[in-house]
Order: structure tokens, then sequence, then C-alpha cells
């Protein structure tokens, strides 16, 4: 028995140095308490309790790391806009914390392959990503505090991505961008949705964008939100030089 302990104990301390020393890549630095790194990583699904109970997952670092991000952000955007009014500086930085951003920066960094879950990794939406980059930036304030956190943020997010010039005509949400611009021009807008299951079985859902009763664009997809976004895309670029001028 106790030979059988000291080979799980040699393997598992095997596992934890392989998984060290990934993460001490990824982060640049040496992480003092590795734990935080193993519950950044931790799936619901794992069904996992600490000692008084509590379910051992990455969601609460999720939203500490959403945090994080948002105050480096919004201070490098302060500093780098001078000029930049509150609705700018916020619209700045929501296309650089945007789930299509987060989960981007979680794909480069090929996160998803050190989750540890019931469920296997196929069925994991595309907001794992995302999500999981969040809840290491959490790891990293609670292991090392802020200016290591901002460090990293600067290295892995502002460095590489933030181009004030080109994000400032980068569009988060077609679909918000054409309703705003049907209120200003007081235009009668709406997405009729509808499931259809298309020639392979597949579930979709069809989505027709008309303005001022008329049908302006249509799209499919897996989704109702990524249906109506698409439509909107093709809807924008449809008025681009109307909603441009707005």
């Amino acid at each position: 028995m106790n030979i059988i302990k000291k080979i799980f104990s040699k393997s598992r301390s095997l596992e934890d140095g392989i998984f060290f020393d990934t993460i001490q890549k990824i982060l640049g630095f040496q992480p003092a308490n590795i734990d935080f790194y193993k519950k950044a990583f931790t799936h619901r699904s794992s069904n996992k309790l600490d000692q008084a109970g509590n379910p051992i997952n990455y969601e609460r670092l999720e939203f500490l790391g959403d945090a994080m991000l948002s105050a480096v952000i919004a201070a490098h955007l302060f500093n780098k806009a001078p000029n930049g009014d509150e609705g700018y500086l916020t619209k700045m930085r929501s296309k650089i914390v945007s789930r299509e951003h987060l989960n981007e920066l979680g794909k480069d960094l090929n996160l998803v392959r050190f989750v540890e879950s019931k469920v296997p990794i196929q069925h994991f939406g595309e907001n794992i990503h995302g999500n999981i980059f969040e809840s290491l930036v959490g790891a990293i304030y609670l292991d090392k505090g802020y200016p290591f956190c901002e460090k990293f943020i600067q290295k892995r997010v502002i460095t590489p991505y933030v181009d004030i010039a080109r994000l400032e005509g980068k569009v988060i949400s077609y679909k918000s961008l054409v309703i705003e611009w049907c209120q200003k021009e007081k235009r009668i807008f709406h997405y009729d949705i509808f499931e259809d299951n298309g020639i392979d079985g597949q579930r979709l859902f069809g989505v027709k964008l008309s303005i001022d009763d008329k049908v302006i664009a249509r799209a499919r997809a897996t989704s109702k939100k990524k249906a109506e976004e698409k439509a909107s895309q093709r809807a924008y670029f449809a008025f681009q030089e109307k909603i441009d001028k707005k």
C-alpha cells in the first residue's frame, strides 16, 4: 500500500511540475501558489468542493479577472487617449474586452488544454476560451497582486492587440449599429426569426431583417443571436455609406 502511495505521489508531482513549467512560460514569471492556477482551469462539472463545502471552479476567478482586465485597460486608455471623453473611453474599452476578442486571446494561448472537466472539450461553447482567459487573470491577481496582473495584461493584450487608431474603426456589434441608425433616422425595423433545420437536419435559426417593411437582409446561424448579427452585418454593408455619416 505504501509503495502504491509513493508511486501515485511521484506521478502527481510530475503532473504538477509539467503544469507549473507550462504555466510559467505563458505567464512570463514564476507562480507563487500553483493552486490558484489549477482552480482557474477547473470546470464546474468536476463537482469539486473545498474543506468548507464551497464549489471549486473558475467562475469566481473569471469575475475577478474581468474586473482586473477592465481596470488595466481603462487606465491604459485614460493615459493614451487624453482627448477621449467618457463615452469614447467606454466604447474603446468594450472593443478590447469584447467576448469575441477574449475568446481569441484564450485560443492563442491554447488555454483549453488545461481545463479539468467531466464534459468533453468538443462540447464546450465558444466562450470557454475567453472565460478561462479571464479566470487566469484573476488567478494572477490573487497569486502575485496588481503589478504582475498589469504586466501580464500589458504583454498579452495591450502590446500585441491594442492599436487605438485601428480600434476606432472596429465594429463590436453590427446589430447595435443598425438599430442605432434606424432609431436616429426614425426608420421602422424588425427581425423575423424562425427555426430552420436546414438540408442536413442541423438545427439552425433563420432571420429576416426588415427596414421600413422591406426585407434588407437574410441570414442563418446556429443561434438566434448569431443569425441576427449576421443579418445586421449584411444590412450594414447595404447602408454603410448612410450609416457611417451618422
